[in-house]
């Protein structure tokens, strides 16, 4: 297997494949990452194949409890209030070094594994040529014994379980649904066997965390629209001239009552512990 490898992508379908061979998992908003254990420690490979490692330390050495060989597939997410923070992942991944550190000791990582692609006590890389559901197994086995903060994502063969994921999660980060077939392999680069539905991209808040790369993403989409170009950053809102009479104002608040207290900074919501330990992680 050569590094770094092409992940495999999901097609968008405007609804769930029906049939027995399809497996279902949730998709969390956060930043795809390839997890290799080498010899001499572990690579962190982003979805380009630049390497990240030094962005995602709190990653990177838990997952020295790997076995050297393995490769795993998944997202880096920040859990943040009981929801996964995309804006601080971002904020992580165009970050310095230095403030890349300081933002792990403040909101620590999660890495969500839904693959592994190579591991020594299973055929090596000739792992990723059998199917998803034996590469589940090994997923959800080798998890087990090393524990948060690397877990697997919620999975099923369930497709209604699945719509209720997709109908009840979005508030907690999950952004959609990915679909896969239980007897392929993995699909190196293509976007032509996964499946994923997903909720429509809400619009991104502007927040100190959301970092100097949504900045310049903003700064381009309003030279675009001058220039009477498509704003390539769909997430992007129109930018027109407004006055201080026009600009809007928040809407009152539902109720005054009490908000419940926020779960800790970093951890995940009571509900991810459902994929936590071991097989639970597999519904059925």
């Amino acid at each position: 297997m050569e590094f770094p490898i092409r992940p495999a992508l999901a097609r968008a379908v405007p609804t769930l494949p029906t049939g027995p061979d399809w497996h279902f998992e949730i998709k969390l908003d956060g930043h795809r990452m390839i997890v290799r254990r080498t010899d001499d420690g572990v690579v962190c490979y982003s979805r380009t194949g630049r390497i990240v490692t030094s962005h995602w330390m709190d990653l990177a050495v838990p997952a020295m409890a790997l076995l050297p060989g393995t490769t795993l597939d998944g997202e880096a997410v920040i859990w943040n209030g009981g929801t996964v923070d995309f804006g601080a992942v971002q904020a992580r991944a165009a970050s310095s070094l230095d403030r890349a550190r300081a933002l792990a000791d403040r909101l620590p990582a999660t890495y969500a594994a839904f693959d592994v692609l190579a591991h020594p006590d299973h055929g090596g890389d000739a792992l990723a040529a059998r199917p998803y559901t034996e590469r589940r197994t090994v997923l959800v086995d080798v998890l087990a014994a090393i524990g948060p903060p690397l877990q697997p994502v919620l999975a099923t063969a369930d497709r209604d379980t699945a719509l209720e994921w997709y109908g009840t999660l979005q508030p907690q980060g999950v952004e959609g649904i990915v679909a896969k077939p239980g007897s392929s392999p993995y699909p190196f680069g293509g976007r032509t066997v996964w499946r994923k539905i997903r909720h429509a991209p809400p619009t991104r808040r502007w927040s100190v965390r959301s970092g100097p790369a949504a900045v310049r993403a903003a700064s381009r989409s309003y030279r675009t629209q001058r220039a009477g170009r498509a704003c390539p950053h769909r997430w992007i809102r129109p930018w027109p001239p407004v006055s201080a009479r026009s600009w809007p104002t928040p809407p009152p608040r539902a109720s005054t009552a009490p908000r419940p207290a926020r779960p800790t900074p970093g951890s995940p919501p009571a509900w991810w512990s459902r994929c936590w330990p071991g097989r639970a992680a597999t519904a059925r």
